[in-house]
């Protein structure tokens, strides 16, 4: 079978990018040749060295009538390629796509440009849809000014392919965004219980988003950090995590008021049940989140200590 890797996208949606970033990898700089088949013809250009690097031969495809098995097998036969890349044309409706029986499609990835999606998906969803129902990934390029509509952005992909893995990208690379509806948790729920996980996700989250926990009650167990500058009433429940390795550990907690702080000792386990408010506090240098706890009980120490984030 010859691996197939599709390409889809409206012009300009930064299918060229993609593809030239794709050939620039070193995993790419593999035996035998690339043919890469160009449906439409963009902005951007393909530079002759990086083609050359890559073994890449292209071929152009002008008319969708031309798009059809025949063509592509004879295409194939010129070139004699070990894969194929089709940047596919996104007027041109994917559900009538057909292949020569032996091609296989082993990726399909789409491209969006955030800053035109709204008009692309009232005006055209019947052609948009079908690119992305079989996509296994979804990138939204260019958000740098629509990051408060990603939420909706990715609601609308997964109402179409709950699978596909949706990314978001600004001028500075990719968006690492939690979603509420990603969270492993019920922030619904009339007391958040937080486990290993959750408690690392909500720490990094409440850091962008604290307006989704604001007034809501946490529940976790945490370690005693009692900083020498801290007032007796405030403590900062917490725990060590791992970001990548053994070397690059962090304690993650917000302050926490509690009226029983001064009788709490250091490094000791507790069960904190705490509300959660948005406060200035001078060692956050602004406005963050500050707890305040309902209950606090000493607890054993829990199994895994150290949550990790690799």
């Amino acid at each position: 079978m010859k691996p197939v890797y599709a390409i889809n996208g409206f012009l300009e949606s930064g299918k060229t990018e993609f593809i030239c970033f794709t050939l620039a990898q070193p995993y790419f700089q593999i035996k035998g040749k690339t043919l890469l088949i160009l449906c439409e013809e963009g902005e951007n250009e393909y530079d002759e060295e990086l083609l050359k690097k890559s073994r890449t031969e292209v071929e152009r495809i002008d008319g969708e009538e031309d798009f059809n098995p025949s063509h592509l097998m004879e295409l194939e036969k010129k070139h004699k390629p070990e894969r194929i890349i089709i940047e596919f044309n996104g007027m041109w409706n994917y559900k009538n796509v057909k292949l020569p029986w032996h091609w296989k499609i082993e990726q399909q990835i789409t491209t969006i440009d955030g800053s035109t999606f709204p008009m692309y998906y009232t005006n055209m969803r019947s052609l948009l849809a079908e690119m992305i129902r079989k996509s296994e990934m979804i990138i939204f390029n260019r958000c740098d000014n629509v990051r408060d509509e990603l939420n909706t952005y990715k609601r609308n992909i997964k109402a179409v392919n709950p699978t596909a893995d949706v990314i978001f990208e600004d001028s500075n690379g990719e968006i690492d965004e939690i979603f509420e509806e990603d969270l492993p948790y019920d922030l619904n729920q009339d007391t958040i219980v937080l486990d290993n996980t959750g408690y690392g996700i909500w720490y990094l989250d409440s850091m962008d988003h604290v307006e989704r926990y604001l007034g809501k009650k946490l529940q976790f167990v945490a370690m005693v950090l009692k900083p020498d500058d801290f007032p007796d009433n405030y403590f900062v429940p917490g725990r060590m995590a791992m970001t990548c390795c053994a070397d690059d550990m962090a304690f993650l907690g917000y302050a926490c008021e509690y009226s029983g702080a001064k009788e709490l000792k250091q490094k000791e386990w507790v069960k904190v049940t705490a509300a959660v408010t948005k406060e200035y506090r001078e060692d956050y240098n602004g406005e963050g989140p500050v707890l305040h706890a309902v209950n606090v009980e000493k607890t054993h120490a829990p199994k895994e200590e150290i949550i990790s984030f690799s």
